[in-house]
Protein backbone atom coordinates (compact mmCIF):
# COMPACT_ATOMS: atom_id res chain seq x y z
CA UNK A 1 0.00 0.00 0.00
CA UNK A 2 2.79 2.40 1.13
CA UNK A 3 4.53 1.75 -2.87
CA UNK A 4 1.02 2.27 -4.43
CA UNK A 5 0.85 5.77 -2.42
CA UNK A 6 4.33 6.43 -3.50
CA UNK A 7 3.56 5.60 -7.08
CA UNK A 8 0.51 7.66 -6.85
CA UNK A 9 2.44 11.30 -5.56
CA UNK A 10 5.48 10.18 -8.08
CA UNK A 11 2.65 10.64 -11.24
CA UNK A 12 1.20 13.45 -9.34
CA UNK A 13 4.52 15.41 -9.17
CA UNK A 14 5.79 14.75 -12.95
CA UNK A 15 1.84 16.08 -14.10
CA UNK A 16 2.68 19.11 -12.18
CA UNK A 17 5.52 19.58 -13.32
CA UNK A 18 4.84 19.26 -16.97
CA UNK A 19 2.24 21.81 -16.64
CA UNK A 20 4.68 23.64 -14.99
CA UNK A 21 7.37 24.10 -17.44
CA UNK A 22 4.28 24.72 -20.25
CA UNK A 23 2.72 27.51 -18.24
CA UNK A 24 6.44 28.96 -18.10
CA UNK A 25 7.74 29.06 -21.43
CA UNK A 26 4.30 28.21 -23.27
CA UNK A 27 1.94 31.34 -24.55
CA UNK A 28 2.43 35.18 -24.33
CA UNK A 29 -0.85 36.89 -25.36
CA UNK A 30 -0.26 39.85 -27.37
CA UNK A 31 -3.05 42.68 -27.18
CA UNK A 32 -3.41 44.82 -30.44
CA UNK A 33 -5.65 46.85 -32.33
CA UNK A 34 -6.04 46.75 -35.94
CA UNK A 35 -3.74 49.28 -37.44
CA UNK A 36 -1.54 49.29 -40.13
CA UNK A 37 1.43 47.64 -37.38
CA UNK A 38 -0.68 44.68 -36.86
CA UNK A 39 -4.29 43.48 -38.92
CA UNK A 40 -6.08 40.53 -40.43
CA UNK A 41 -4.96 40.32 -44.02
CA UNK A 42 -8.14 39.22 -46.86
CA UNK A 43 -7.16 35.41 -45.51
CA UNK A 44 -7.65 36.60 -41.68
CA UNK A 45 -4.38 36.15 -40.85
CA UNK A 46 -2.45 38.52 -38.57
CA UNK A 47 -0.08 40.18 -40.25
CA UNK A 48 1.98 43.49 -39.71
CA UNK A 49 5.52 45.02 -38.82
CA UNK A 50 5.28 44.91 -35.13
CA UNK A 51 3.03 41.82 -35.34
CA UNK A 52 6.44 40.44 -36.99
CA UNK A 53 9.00 41.78 -34.47
CA UNK A 54 6.76 40.48 -32.04
CA UNK A 55 6.82 36.88 -33.04
CA UNK A 56 10.30 36.99 -33.50
CA UNK A 57 11.14 38.40 -30.15
CA UNK A 58 8.62 35.93 -28.38
CA UNK A 59 9.97 33.37 -30.37
CA UNK A 60 13.84 34.05 -29.39
CA UNK A 61 12.32 34.67 -25.90
CA UNK A 62 11.56 30.39 -25.75
CA UNK A 63 8.18 31.06 -25.74
CA UNK A 64 5.12 31.15 -28.58
CA UNK A 65 3.38 34.13 -29.58
CA UNK A 66 -0.61 34.22 -29.34
CA UNK A 67 -2.22 37.65 -30.53
CA UNK A 68 -5.82 39.34 -29.27
CA UNK A 69 -7.58 42.21 -31.03
CA UNK A 70 -8.57 44.74 -28.20
CA UNK A 71 -10.18 47.77 -28.27
CA UNK A 72 -7.59 50.57 -28.00
CA UNK A 73 -9.49 52.41 -25.27
CA UNK A 74 -9.48 49.16 -22.82
CA UNK A 75 -5.55 48.56 -23.24
CA UNK A 76 -4.84 48.91 -20.08
CA UNK A 77 -8.21 46.72 -17.95
CA UNK A 78 -7.15 43.81 -20.88
CA UNK A 79 -3.50 43.99 -19.37
CA UNK A 80 -4.21 44.63 -15.90
CA UNK A 81 -6.56 41.52 -15.46
CA UNK A 82 -4.39 39.35 -17.51
CA UNK A 83 -6.44 39.01 -20.79
CA UNK A 84 -3.45 39.83 -22.53
CA UNK A 85 0.39 39.92 -21.28
CA UNK A 86 1.61 42.64 -23.47
CA UNK A 87 1.32 45.09 -25.54
CA UNK A 88 2.82 45.96 -28.99
CA UNK A 89 0.95 47.88 -31.18
CA UNK A 90 2.56 51.69 -31.75
CA UNK A 91 1.67 53.23 -28.56
CA UNK A 92 3.45 55.56 -27.47
CA UNK A 93 5.32 56.45 -24.31
CA UNK A 94 3.97 58.78 -22.14
CA UNK A 95 4.53 59.77 -18.45
CA UNK A 96 0.92 59.09 -17.85
CA UNK A 97 0.57 55.30 -19.19
CA UNK A 98 4.15 54.97 -17.48
CA UNK A 99 2.18 55.61 -14.25
CA UNK A 100 0.15 52.09 -15.04
CA UNK A 101 1.82 50.04 -16.98
CA UNK A 102 6.09 48.92 -17.69
CA UNK A 103 7.85 49.36 -20.72
CA UNK A 104 10.60 48.30 -22.88
CA UNK A 105 13.37 50.55 -24.44
CA UNK A 106 11.97 53.32 -27.01
CA UNK A 107 12.28 51.54 -30.47
CA UNK A 108 10.63 54.08 -32.80
CA UNK A 109 9.93 57.93 -33.01
CA UNK A 110 6.04 58.70 -33.75
CA UNK A 111 4.51 61.98 -34.25
CA UNK A 112 0.81 63.25 -34.38
CA UNK A 113 -0.10 64.68 -37.82
CA UNK A 114 -3.03 66.01 -39.67
CA UNK A 115 -5.15 64.49 -42.44
CA UNK A 116 -7.30 66.03 -44.71
CA UNK A 117 -9.19 65.52 -47.71
CA UNK A 118 -7.21 65.42 -50.77
CA UNK A 119 -5.91 68.87 -51.78
CA UNK A 120 -6.37 70.33 -48.46
CA UNK A 121 -9.43 72.50 -49.29
CA UNK A 122 -10.04 73.97 -46.07
CA UNK A 123 -6.42 75.20 -46.94
CA UNK A 124 -4.68 74.11 -43.22
CA UNK A 125 -1.34 74.82 -43.12
CA UNK A 126 -0.81 75.05 -39.50
CA UNK A 127 -2.09 73.33 -35.79
CA UNK A 128 -3.64 76.92 -34.89
CA UNK A 129 -5.86 76.88 -38.20
CA UNK A 130 -7.81 73.54 -36.60
CA UNK A 131 -9.40 76.39 -34.79
CA UNK A 132 -13.12 76.58 -35.16
CA UNK A 133 -13.35 73.17 -36.77
CA UNK A 134 -14.54 69.48 -36.35
CA UNK A 135 -11.94 67.00 -35.38
CA UNK A 136 -11.77 63.51 -35.50
CA UNK A 137 -9.58 60.94 -33.47
CA UNK A 138 -9.98 57.80 -32.00
CA UNK A 139 -10.78 56.90 -28.64
CA UNK A 140 -7.85 56.46 -26.08
CA UNK A 141 -4.72 57.90 -28.32
CA UNK A 142 -2.57 60.10 -27.42
CA UNK A 143 -4.24 62.57 -30.32
CA UNK A 144 -7.52 62.64 -27.60
CA UNK A 145 -5.20 62.91 -24.74
CA UNK A 146 -3.54 65.83 -26.43
CA UNK A 147 -6.72 67.95 -27.15
CA UNK A 148 -8.10 67.06 -23.69
CA UNK A 149 -5.21 67.85 -21.64
CA UNK A 150 -3.77 70.41 -23.75
CA UNK A 151 -4.44 73.78 -21.98
CA UNK A 152 -7.03 75.70 -24.80
CA UNK A 153 -6.73 73.12 -27.42
CA UNK A 154 -9.61 71.62 -27.23
CA UNK A 155 -11.75 74.89 -26.28
CA UNK A 156 -10.58 76.28 -29.58
CA UNK A 157 -12.04 73.38 -31.76
CA UNK A 158 -15.82 73.59 -33.01
CA UNK A 159 -16.01 70.15 -31.95
CA UNK A 160 -13.72 67.16 -30.73
CA UNK A 161 -15.49 64.21 -32.32
CA UNK A 162 -13.90 60.72 -30.79
CA UNK A 163 -14.66 57.21 -32.67
CA UNK A 164 -13.97 53.56 -31.52
CA UNK A 165 -11.83 52.65 -34.50
CA UNK A 166 -9.41 54.01 -36.90
CA UNK A 167 -11.91 52.85 -39.98
CA UNK A 168 -14.21 54.79 -38.12
CA UNK A 169 -12.07 57.96 -37.75
CA UNK A 170 -11.76 58.09 -41.52
CA UNK A 171 -14.89 57.51 -42.44
CA UNK A 172 -16.00 60.55 -40.39
CA UNK A 173 -13.32 62.60 -42.66
CA UNK A 174 -14.55 61.39 -46.01
CA UNK A 175 -18.19 61.65 -45.21
CA UNK A 176 -17.54 65.47 -44.20
CA UNK A 177 -18.14 64.73 -40.48
CA UNK A 178 -15.08 66.23 -39.49
CA UNK A 179 -12.84 68.71 -41.20
CA UNK A 180 -9.65 66.94 -40.28
CA UNK A 181 -8.10 63.74 -38.40
CA UNK A 182 -5.39 63.83 -35.92
CA UNK A 183 -3.45 60.62 -35.55
CA UNK A 184 -0.31 59.41 -35.65
CA UNK A 185 1.60 59.74 -38.53
CA UNK A 186 2.46 56.10 -40.16
CA UNK A 187 -1.53 55.61 -39.67
CA UNK A 188 -2.22 58.20 -41.44
CA UNK A 189 0.04 57.21 -44.44
CA UNK A 190 -1.72 53.42 -44.25
CA UNK A 191 -5.37 54.93 -44.94
CA UNK A 192 -4.22 56.95 -47.64
CA UNK A 193 -3.45 54.54 -49.24
CA UNK A 194 -6.13 52.19 -47.93
CA UNK A 195 -9.07 54.70 -49.66
CA UNK A 196 -7.45 55.46 -53.02
CA UNK A 197 -5.53 58.39 -51.93
CA UNK A 198 -8.41 60.41 -51.01
CA UNK A 199 -6.64 62.14 -48.27
CA UNK A 200 -3.46 64.09 -47.76
CA UNK A 201 -0.99 64.18 -44.78
CA UNK A 202 0.09 67.66 -44.08
CA UNK A 203 3.54 67.98 -42.73
CA UNK A 204 2.28 69.51 -39.60
CA UNK A 205 3.79 68.04 -35.91
CA UNK A 206 0.58 68.69 -33.66
CA UNK A 207 2.70 68.86 -30.06
CA UNK A 208 5.18 66.72 -29.30
CA UNK A 209 7.14 63.63 -30.90
CA UNK A 210 6.78 60.56 -29.01
CA UNK A 211 8.12 57.38 -29.23
CA UNK A 212 6.89 53.62 -29.63
CA UNK A 213 7.47 51.54 -26.91
CA UNK A 214 6.31 47.70 -25.88
CA UNK A 215 3.65 47.92 -23.15
CA UNK A 216 3.72 44.99 -19.85
CA UNK A 217 1.93 45.09 -16.48
CA UNK A 218 3.17 46.89 -13.59
CA UNK A 219 5.80 45.04 -11.60
CA UNK A 220 6.31 42.20 -14.17
CA UNK A 221 9.46 42.42 -15.21
CA UNK A 222 10.82 39.26 -15.59
CA UNK A 223 8.47 39.01 -18.65
CA UNK A 224 9.57 42.77 -20.10
CA UNK A 225 13.55 41.88 -19.48
CA UNK A 226 12.98 38.31 -21.36
CA UNK A 227 11.09 40.07 -24.20
CA UNK A 228 13.83 42.69 -24.00
CA UNK A 229 16.63 40.98 -24.33
CA UNK A 230 15.07 38.97 -27.88
CA UNK A 231 14.60 42.10 -29.01
CA UNK A 232 17.99 43.48 -27.94
CA UNK A 233 19.60 40.52 -29.98
CA UNK A 234 17.13 41.39 -33.14
CA UNK A 235 18.38 45.00 -33.30
CA UNK A 236 22.13 43.62 -32.57
CA UNK A 237 22.10 40.94 -35.81
CA UNK A 238 19.98 43.32 -38.02
CA UNK A 239 16.75 41.33 -37.94
CA UNK A 240 14.63 43.93 -36.95
CA UNK A 241 16.12 46.46 -39.74
CA UNK A 242 15.04 43.87 -42.24
CA UNK A 243 11.69 43.07 -40.86
CA UNK A 244 11.36 47.48 -41.08
CA UNK A 245 12.61 47.21 -44.19
CA UNK A 246 9.83 44.39 -45.70
CA UNK A 247 7.12 46.16 -44.45
CA UNK A 248 8.11 50.14 -44.98
CA UNK A 249 11.02 49.93 -47.40
CA UNK A 250 13.49 51.86 -44.98
CA UNK A 251 15.01 50.80 -41.56
CA UNK A 252 12.87 52.89 -38.70
CA UNK A 253 13.98 51.47 -35.77
CA UNK A 254 14.95 54.16 -33.52
CA UNK A 255 16.25 52.16 -30.61
CA UNK A 256 17.05 52.56 -26.96
CA UNK A 257 17.29 56.97 -27.03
Amino acid sequence: MKKFFAVMMLLCLLMTGCGSDSDSSGVIIVGFDESPLGYRDERGEIVGFEIDLAREAINRAGAKAEFKIIHWNEKEQELNSGNIDMIWNGMDITPERKEIMLFSKPYMDNRRVIVVLKKNPLEIVSEGDLDGKNIGVKAGTTAEFYFETEEGAKDKLKALKTYDSDENTFKALESGEVDAVVCDEMLGRYYVVKYNHNFEVLNITVGKTNQYGIGFRKGDTELRDRIQAAFDSMVKDGTAKKISEKWFQADLIKYGR
